[in-house]
């Protein structure tokens, strides 16, 4: 299974006010080990950021000045994610202005059509089911699971990509052991790997009824006779 943990920062908070990607970061994973490939890249806009986005993120219209638009780097992004199961946090978030950018490239595909399934993976849902009651942002899950998150000051499309990465490996951690996987598993885990039957190993046990339940059985059916009922036993014997 590829999947690609993904995350992105924009301009603002929703799409359909005309807010913007301004940076895309994405790990790739195969069957739950991380490879050595990645994609990021930073966008211009082209319309101004909001303050409020500037504060939480750090980046400014000045410094995007130079990046190319979304439609420069869309190719190299559509195949980097194309077929992958895609994760992320508050996933419809990201998914929503990748979905809003795509529109605006004749003859792109939806992010419908390039995710696996069809649908993301979202850890914000994944962890409120997991954890009741509890704060759910990236930090606290990055202190809950003792992440080293010392290097997140702002936010960041890439790094916080690679803590989600490693936050993720963490919620799943015991699923992955329950069906026999042995990568990025924590030492001392309740769950056993489930050990697979080979055909050589079953042997098919027969148990007899007793007389007992031959006659408890008899008399049922000649109780169904009595009344007369269309018995499938009896079709079956005939």
């Amino acid at each position: 299974m590829r999947q690609i943990i993904l995350d992105t920062e924009t301009t603002g908070l929703d799409p359909n006010q005309g807010h913007r990607v301004i940076e895309i970061g994405c790990i790739e994973m195969v069957n739950r080990r991380l490879t050595d490939r990645h994609f990021h890249a930073y966008i211009n806009p082209e319309r101004a950021i909001d303050h409020e986005a500037i504060e939480v993120h750090g980046i400014t219209n000045e410094f995007l000045t130079d990046k190319p638009n979304f439609a420069g780097i869309v190719d190299e992004f559509i195949e980097f994610i194309r077929g992958a199961e895609l994760i992320a946090h508050n996933a419809s978030f990201d998914v929503n202005f990748l979905e809003a950018e795509l529109k605006r490239i004749p003859r792109a595909p939806s992010m419908v059509d390039l995710m696996y399934g069809g649908a993301p993976v979202d850890t914000l849902a994944m962890a409120k089911e997991k954890r009741p009651g509890k704060r759910n942002s990236l930090d606290a899950l990055c202190r809950d699971y003792k992440i080293d998150a010392s290097e997140r000051t702002l936010h960041g499309a890439l790094l916080d990509a690679e803590l989600l990465t490693r936050v993720y490996l963490a919620m799943t951690r015991e699923q992955s052991r329950m069906f026999g996987g042995s990568e990025n598993l924590q030492q001392g885990s309740r769950f056993e790997p489930i050990q697979k039957l080979t055909d050589a190993a079953r042997q098919q046990r027969v148990i007899p009824p007793s007389d007992e339940e031959l006659s408890n059985h008899q008399a049922f059916l000649d109780t169904l006779r009595e009344s007369k009922a269309d018995i499938v036993w009896d079709r079956s014997q005939s």
